[in-house]
């Protein structure tokens, strides 16, 4: 930490005859007497509301209360990018229509505590107002660890009213950086004692600024005093959250509420409310629907306090309520009368949403109703609600209906969705409907619209259930033209290569799968070839096989065990402990690459051995990709194997078991809990560390310049440096926050992508290629401009 740095005394402020120094130093009056016109300003545009309770003749107050406008306006989606051939069969970016005019709804202030603090002039000794006049002057324009060693220089004299003043006056002239840091240093020191007002305010400030992480540790430093936040801060601190499109945000904030209401006993108001249900229904569905408890929770919470509830809140429950898996009718009937009582219309979003909610649960009588209602609303309703009546029609058994309801979509609305193909191409291979199943698959290929991975799959698994493999080969190869490589259709395929007795061809595919890292193998691949393996008599190859699995941690099908046994028991070769977790050369690397790209290590306070905590961005083209990849490689590491061992859903958070393997990554990595970058990094820097590094913390521009992002200290910025520029690759330095960017532009960039490119995955190649113009470009990355020139110099001193 910055703060526990020794200081020379080379860097230390003289502290003798300070009085006759600073009388004598122009600048030390100039700061002084600019300070006291400062002072007399405020007072006069009454800014002085600090009240001089160290006087008992003078006092004055201020008052830095949370500005009137608390809820602003939040972003309706986090930026993102997309696969060309995305296999998603749900509507990824059907959003709910919330009224964001609902979220700032009240203006009343909140009752705010003052802060103690003397004016500059009531000082008695001229000295110290000189000296405080002076770090008042000079500590904004430094940067941490400058503002650090002159704060060090004063420990002989400053104390917890003057570091306060400071403090105060920082945020009077919002430099509110500048105040956090000050707060955090004077919080180290002998004397300091805790001043609930002080915190709060510099909280309430670093809020609104929307720097929740700080503001969230000044919240935690005042619940570890034993005190209970302000309403203020609870309110501020979940606006800055909902504000922040970073992973976990919106949880936290949800964390935030209800802590506000079951510790700190407030009421929160009406406009907050408001902007956490939009904050739900601003992500997709499927995202969204893992919120539906939070937002039960503070709709109660609405019912309770007496608050108006707005149409919007009804129908965005309803909506959550739509995309469980499990669908609570009784609930969303409630939810319909009591709009209905209130006299609120039902909007189109929620008789989509009953639709919806009705093809899940199979009530065809209420979704006729709702369609109905929908149509004599909408002459053209969009085509999700064609989708899900023909997803209704087919789990009542009426297929044909299905697709009468999709060609009626098609004379409406003059034209075809990819969902529409995608659901009437599975209503009929479902139903086994070969002929009208292939027409419409010959029908979408012609239409020019992608994606169409789900729907070979869906012709697959039909052909696979009817026993036409010749047919069933024929549509892979076909769609190993169309789309790109999906593990599915390759699991599909090699079953049906197993069935018809083809293992050499079985092998041929499994093999293929293995050695390509964007498609990979799983528990289903394996049992597939070990069952091809037991049927024909290859027992060396089960063997083989089943030391492969053992390995990966896959479980063996339950009807396959009988048969292995016996296989096994022939070589003597039963073995039931599992074998010895180790770590080879490529998953260091990977871990090394990941780690430097922001992956995060945990410890388990039981055994004191760490874990890996994967965290994948949701939205991400390139995360859906690389996290596929990520659960193959360390699948015998993984916590939780069996919720999807024989699928393909792989989730966007998974943990590694702990293990004394970590505790090296751990000690380099993360000391004290902290990122940190090793000493030793200029030798580990390998092609294949620097690729996974900028497919899993990087990024690349739509100029074709390429970005990685770095957390750490300078000097850990300045090993990266080092190391990179011995690769003859010259780069630029943005900070931005706690964040540094390196950016890599036109020839630097190329020589990066020449490095990197053997260890990229295909999939993720067209997207990261350096030069490529790419429609996407996160938002965290569009404010920084490398055309500026660099911000570090390492010839420049801090």
């Amino acid at each position: 930490m910055l703060l526990s740095i020794p200081i020379s005394s080379s860097a230390q402020l003289p502290l003798h005859n300070s009085y006759s120094f600073l009388n004598q130093s122009p600048n030390f009056r100039t700061s002084l007497s600019l300070l006291r016109r400062r002072s007399l300003l405020f007072k006069s545009r009454r800014f002085s509301l600090f009240p001089r309770l160290f006087s008992s003749s003078i006092t004055a107050a201020i008052s830095l209360s949370a500005g009137s406008n608390l809820v602003e306006q939040l972003d309706s989606s986090p930026s993102s990018e997309s696969r060309a051939d995305d296999d998603s069969p749900e509507f990824p970016t059907e959003r709910f229509d919330f009224d964001s005019s609902l979220e700032s709804t009240e203006l009343r202030r909140f009752d705010s505590p003052t802060v103690a603090v003397k004016e500059l002039d009531e000082l008695p000794e001229q000295w110290r107002r000189a000296k405080l006049a002076w770090l008042c002057k000079e500590l904004p324009a430094h940067n941490q660890g400058t503002l650090i060693r002159m704060l060090n220089a004063q420990r002989k004299w400053m104390r917890q009213h003057d570091a306060v003043y400071v403090v105060v006056h920082c945020v009077r002239i919002r430099e509110n950086e500048t105040a956090f840091r000050v707060y955090k240093w004077m919080m180290q020191q002998y004397w300091f004692q805790f001043d609930f007002a002080l915190a709060t305010k510099l909280a309430d400030y670093m809020g609104k600024e929307r720097k929740y992480l700080k503001c969230r540790e000044i919240f935690d430093d005042i619940l570890n005093q034993g005190r209970v936040p302000s309403e203020s801060t609870f309110h501020i601190l979940i606006v800055a959250y909902l504000s922040s499109s970073a992973e976990g945000c919106l949880e936290e904030a949800c964390n935030i509420f209800t802590r506000m209401i079951q510790l700190g006993g407030y009421k929160p108001r009406l406009s907050l409310h408001n902007s956490l249900f939009r904050a739900f229904v601003s992500k997709p569905g499927n995202s969204s629907k893992h919120y539906l408890t939070q937002a039960e929770f503070i709709f109660h919470n609405l019912t309770t306090s007496g608050l108006e509830i707005h149409k919007h809140i009804y129908g965005s429950l309803i909506w959550l309520h739509s995309y469980q898996d499990v669908v609570d009718m009784e609930r969303i009937s409630s939810l319909r009368a009591e709009m209905q009582s209130k006299g609120f219309e039902e909007s189109r979003e929620v008789l989509i949403s009953v639709l919806r909610a009705c093809s899940k649960y199979g009530d065809l009588e209420e979704a006729e109703k709702t369609w109905n209602k929908l149509f004599s609303f909408d002459k053209n309703p969009p085509s999700q609600a064609f989708v899900y009546g023909m997803e209704l029609y087919a789990k009542v058994g009426e297929p044909m209906k299905s697709l009468g309801l999709f060609r009626t979509m098609q004379e409406l609305l003059g034209s075809t969705s990819v969902m529409a193909y995608h659901k009437i191409v599975e209503v009929l291979s479902k139903a086994q409907n070969q002929e009208l199943a292939e027409s419409l698959m010959v029908e979408f290929i012609n239409s020019g619209l992608k994606p169409l991975t789900p729907s070979f799959i869906n012709l697959m698994d039909m052909y696979s259930n009817l026993g036409v493999h010749d047919k069933l080969e024929s549509a892979f190869l076909q769609s190993l033209e169309k789309c790109l490589p999906n593990r599915t259709m390759y699991n599909i395929y090699l079953d049906s290569l197993v069935q018809v007795g083809s293992l050499e061809r079985a092998e041929e595919i499994f093999s293929q799968m293995h050695g390509d890292a964007t498609i990979g193998v799983n528990a289903r691949s394996c049992n597939t070839i070990l069952k091809g393996y037991l049927s024909c008599g290859a027992y060396v190859k089960a063997e083989k096989m089943h030391g492969f699995m053992r390995h990966k941690n896959y479980d063996i099908e339950p009807s396959l065990k009988e048969k292995l046994d016996y296989v096994l028991s022939l070589t003597r070769n039963v073995v039931k402990t599992p074998p010895k977790l180790k770590l080879n050369e490529d998953q260091r690397e990977i871990l090394v690459g990941m780690l430097l790209g922001g992956l995060r290590i945990v410890s388990s306070q039981e055994n004191r051995k760490f874990a890996m905590c994967f965290e994948f961005k949701e939205n991400s083209g390139i995360h859906s990709v690389l996290r596929k990849h990520i659960h193959d490689e360390f699948h015998e590491w993984l916590e939780c194997r069996d919720s999807v061992d024989g699928s393909d859903d792989v989730p966007c958070h998974f943990t590694t078991i702990p293990h004394s393997c970590f505790s090296f990554y751990a000690e380099q990595f993360w000391p004290n809990s902290r990122p940190a970058i090793p000493k030793l990094i200029h030798r580990w820097l390998s092609p294949r560390i620097l690729a996974y590094w900028y497919m899993y913390g990087g990024y690349r521009t739509s100029r074709g310049d390429i970005l990685l992002k770095l957390k750490g200290s300078r000097e850990s910025l300045v090993k990266i440096l080092k190391a990179l520029k011995t690769k003859s690759l010259e780069n630029r330095v943005k900070r931005k926050g706690s964040v540094f960017w390196i950016g890599f532009q036109g020839g630097n960039a190329f020589r990066f992508w020449n490095l990197v490119e053997p260890f990229i995955l295909d999939d993720l190649k067209v997207i990261l290629q350096a030069g490529a113009v790419s429609p996407y470009e996160m938002a965290e990355t569009r404010a920084i401009n490398f055309d500026s020139g660099s911000d570090y110099d390492e010839n420049a001193s801090d």
